[in-house]
């Protein structure tokens, strides 16, 4: 692990002299990872190269902002790649101000999720509408409160929840004609 601590510190001090070469190997060493998270965000895998289109723009622009007594570079590279996901979410989807205080969150069998696969689960996620999905993600997946979503999203934190009980609708009712 100590080594490949040194070898990204040299990646980034290639990167902040604008070393395309160093530049490249850190593309190469985090395109999974970033390619993961950015397609949690997004619909189809093109979309999801927009995302990292931008979020490696972004990060090679910001590298000297990058402080490794902060936290990791993983941990740098994915609140980068989150931040251009939920920005890409904003331009593709229209927030409806909707007002709940309580959300009713639907319950699911089990037994019917446990015949799925994480990629049909996946797939089913990526159909929900863009607001409700970018609600559903940042919730479930990134662990964001709905103050938190609120914030990030500009929407109040009833929409929030309008949204994520609207995703658990959306999905038991996929799921129940998977099983049919």
């Amino acid at each position: 692990m100590q080594s490949q601590e040194q070898d990204i510190s040299l990646l980034i001090e290639g990167c902040l002299a604008n070393n395309r070469k160093a530049q490249e190997q850190l593309y190469r060493l985090f395109y999974g990872f970033a390619m993961s998270i950015a397609m949690r965000y997004a619909r189809s895998e093109a979309d999801a190269a927009d995302i990292m289109s931008h979020a490696f723009v972004k990060i090679f622009k910001s590298m000297h902002t990058y402080d490794a007594s902060k936290g990791t570079m993983y941990a740098w590279i994915k609140r980068i790649v989150a931040n251009e996901g939920i920005d890409y979410i904003k331009t593709q989807s229209k927030f409806n101000p909707i007002e709940l205080e309580e959300a009713m969150a639907p319950s699911i069998d089990n037994s019917v999720i446990a015949r799925l696969e994480a990629e049909d689960i996946m797939d089913m996620i990526k159909k929900l509408p863009p607001a409700t999905h970018a609600v559903f993600i940042l919730y479930v997946m990134e662990g964001h409160t709905h103050k938190e979503i609120a914030v990030k999203l500009n929407i109040s934190e009833g929409t929030s929840k309008w949204h994520l009980s609207e995703a658990r609708k959306i999905l038991k009712q996929t799921l129940q004609l998977q099983t049919e």
